[in-house]
């Protein structure tokens, strides 16, 4: 299976560091071999989600069992399908951004956790039907992981 990019991100991160993304603003620019007008539409919609690349991310660091999340030992091992750790058997992110704006052959999002360069490889409309529709539930050790990561 592989995948063709349909876009690629410009963002002034270039280093994927663990926290402080929720103010970057990213430019999701359309690959040649898209056409322009797979964005028509989209500047009805608030918030977007992209699935992505982590081609920076060696190999080497890729996880297929259980893992500390980040390596902290505080936090309980855990198998790679229970976090959103980068280092996944396919290298892949998937994050809900807000759009900001929409230009010709591209769109400005915020909160998008991904360095300058990273592959684009969908880009979908979020819609509330989509969400779940009971409660969310999650490991206590996750609230504090997250705590800066998009402040």
């Amino acid at each position: 299976m592989n995948f063709i990019p349909v876009a690629t991100v410009v963002s002034p991160r270039i280093i994927p560091d663990d926290d402080y993304w929720g103010n970057i603003l990213s430019e999701i620019v359309l690959e040649p071999h898209i056409p322009d007008d797979s964005l028509l539409g989209i500047e009805s919609l608030s918030h977007l989600e992209i699935i992505f690349h982590f081609n920076a991310l060696p190999e080497d660091k890729i996880v297929v069992g259980a893992r500390h999340p980040r390596d902290n030992k505080n936090w309980p091992l855990t198998g790679i399908f229970a976090q959103r750790g980068a280092g996944r058997p396919n290298r892949l992110g998937a994050t809900m951004v807000e759009l900001i704006e929409v230009r010709k052959r591209s769109i400005v999002v915020k909160g998008l956790d991904a360095i300058h360069g990273t592959p684009v490889i969908d880009i979908k409309p979020v819609w509330r039907e989509f969400f779940p529709s009971t409660e969310i539930r999650q490991p206590e050790w996750s609230h504090e992981l997250m705590t800066h990561y998009w402040h």
